[in-house]
């Protein structure tokens, strides 16, 4: 596609809105589409809000959305230079480590709770921590006598 000079989406609503949009033109080319449109005698792309530049959509679909969304239900469609990006796989890495993380942290998850369930279900006595921790005194200094004769077993 040319170069052309972009208008955003607010200045694209105003003109729409003041019946000056003569014309408006779906452009094809390698990974997506991109929308002009024609009022008196100029042709202005559409840009996307940060980057300012060409606003490309991924899908027909989407662009027949927005164009609908703004009021435009009538316009042309340029395939000539349309080339799908869905003929090569976008890899998408972070995408991969964020599924990895996430079905690592189910399972780890998922054992935590039977874990925890299995504690809750064990049918053992339990004893409350100041008689325990008594029991292990007595069998911490019981243990410190044996290694102070040399009896290590």
């Amino acid at each position: 596609m040319a170069t052309l000079e972009t208008i955003d989406h607010t200045t694209l609503s105003h003109l729409i809105n003041a019946g000056s949009v003569r014309n408006a033109q779906a452009v094809g080319q390698t990974g997506g589409w991109s929308v002009v449109v024609k009022y008196g005698a100029c042709q202005h792309a559409l840009a996307a809000s940060r980057s300012k530049k060409v606003r490309l959509f991924k899908k027909l679909e989407t662009l027949v959305a927005y164009l609908a969304g703004v009021g435009i239900t009538h316009f042309d469609v340029d395939a000539t230079q349309f080339h799908s990006a869905s003929t090569q796989r976008v890899q998408r890495p972070d995408r991969s480590d964020a599924l990895r993380r996430a079905h690592q942290a189910a399972a780890y998850d998922s054992y935590v709770r039977e874990a925890v369930q299995a504690s809750l279900d064990d049918p053992a006595p339990s004893i409350p921590d100041e008689q325990a921790e008594a029991r292990m005194a007595i069998k911490r200094a019981a243990l410190l006598q044996r290694l102070a004769k040399g009896d290590a077993c």
